[in-house]
């Protein structure tokens, strides 16, 4: 190997918690202690006893809302999806107490016509505001679950992907809405808009499972998860490559376990976030208690933190992971000047990943937006037992504000392969390497004050 370059620095870190007061193991035992499995009543319906058949030609809506209204009677239930290809031509709105089970063979496969999907209480990148509904979609409910081995495919690579170059309009107006803090129940979007809906999503919902299901083509992100709590998401396989088919996205949620996932879609495997700009701000909601661990990552980032995160996040905790293929980024911690907010107490341990494009990133200046009027503060990171392989670009870059500096932060055996740059630290406190090596590194490292 030639050109190693090799830091071995060993510092003190007044602010990281040490071993001798915090003991992560506790921490997520705690945290687990506290996520509880949906409740279901023990009763089924077939939705092929409602009508609904599996041919891939008839519209199955009603036998599925027919499903939903049976459960409800009976204080919810198991819903059956047997064998077959269903169509839908509009969402499924869950009730509380209602597992929605697709058999090995199932595969549900929504419509793309908007006027099938009535407005309903969503997000749009961070904005509250009213939109198409998700194609599986509950509000305030609880004991709700999505398992079995079947498919849930959001035909996501027809109509809705040619409303990506048509967006902006709706997005624009949304930002200015969440900055003028206009009422929400002001906030219609829909026709004319083009704001692509999530495939599923809970709001405002707990003690929720999504198990085992394959997830393909949404139209934007595929499973948010916003101001929720005890989530349980394990064994889910992707095959989603659309524009914006981020994975997981954490929004405003608390108490959140993601666990043998099988990665493989166009954007980010597992976003965190927390709302935008005001909204955020003002919602005293953060991102907050969330393990990952046993994941295969494989896409455009695999873990990231932001850039939408204005109600702060903290206590992430992801450990014994593997990414294959070429990521862009592989750690990437994101926000700017018009957030605010926090990122603090995130510990990663023990990832594999192959060739990335920077492998490690950190930066309050995402895209070199923002009014600087709303800094947000990045401390308190771990990172721990981490290698990956060639970096076409940096291996590490770290970027505070001068005044909001990113500190506190642990960068322990981390095994770069090779690098065209090795290092660029801006605007930091208290970053202690150990036992950090990039091999075969060209050039000298960048500027680090």
């Amino acid at each position: 190997m030639k050109n190693l370059y090799v830091i071995v620095l060993v510092c003190c870190l007044q602010s990281v918690q040490s071993q001798s007061v915090f003991n992560k193991d506790t921490v997520i035992k705690t945290i687990e202690n506290r996520i509880s499995l949906p409740t279901i009543p023990d009763y089924t319906i077939h939705v092929t006893k409602l009508g609904a058949k599996g041919d891939g030609i008839k519209n199955c809506k009603q036998a599925f809302d027919k499903a939903m209204k049976v459960c409800l009677k009976h204080k919810g239930g198991t819903i059956v999806v047997p064998k077959g290809e269903y169509k839908l031509n509009g969402p499924i709105h869950f009730v509380s107490g209602v597992n929605l089970h697709l058999e090995e063979g199932a595969k549900i496969v929504f419509g793309s016509n908007p006027k099938d999907y009535p407005l309903v209480l969503t997000s749009w990148e961070g904005t509250t505001l009213y939109n198409y509904s998700p194609m599986i979609y509950g509000l305030n409910v609880e004991n709700v679950a999505i398992t079995g081995k079947g498919v849930i495919d959001g035909e996501g690579n027809g109509l809705w992907a040619t409303w990506k170059p048509l967006e902006e309009k709706g997005k624009l107006l949304s930002r200015a809405m969440n900055h003028n803090q206009t009422p929400v129940e002001e906030r219609v979007f829909g026709e004319g808009f083009y704001l692509r809906p999530q495939l599923i999503q809970f709001v405002n919902s707990k003690n929720i499972l999504i198990e085992d299901v394959k997830i393909e083509d949404s139209p934007f992100w595929c499973v948010h998860l916003l101001k929720s709590k005890s989530i349980t998401l394990r064994g889910l396989k992707y095959d989603a490559h659309n524009k914006n088919n981020d994975g997981l996205d954490i929004e405003q949620s608390s108490d959140v376990l993601i666990e043998h996932i099988d990665f493989n879609n166009a954007d980010d495997n597992i976003a965190i976030k927390a709302g935008r700009d005001d909204d955020g701000r003002n919602s005293n909601m953060p991102s907050e208690n969330i393990i990952i661990r046993n994941c295969k990552f494989k896409g455009l980032h695999a873990l990231v933190i932001g850039s939408e995160m204005s109600a702060g996040v903290k206590n992430v905790f992801a450990y014994n992971s593997e990414a294959s293929g070429y990521l862009k980024r592989g750690i990437y911690i994101k926000t700017n000047s018009d957030r605010g907010g926090y990122i603090k107490d995130i510990y990663v341990d023990n990832i594999q990943f192959g060739d990335v494009e920077d492998a490690i990133y950190m930066t309050s200046n995402y895209h070199g937006e923002g009014s600087g009027l709303h800094p947000s503060k990045i401390s308190d990171i771990s990172l721990s037992n981490i290698s990956f392989g060639s970096v076409s670009n940096t291996a590490i870059v770290i970027e505070g504000y001068p005044e909001f500096k990113v500190e506190n932060v642990s960068l322990d055996t981390i095994t770069v392969k090779s690098a065209k740059n090795g290092l660029t630290l801006t605007n930091t406190k208290n970053v202690v390497f150990n036992e950090v090596v990039i091999g075969d590194k060209q050039g000298v490292p960048s500027a680090v004050h």
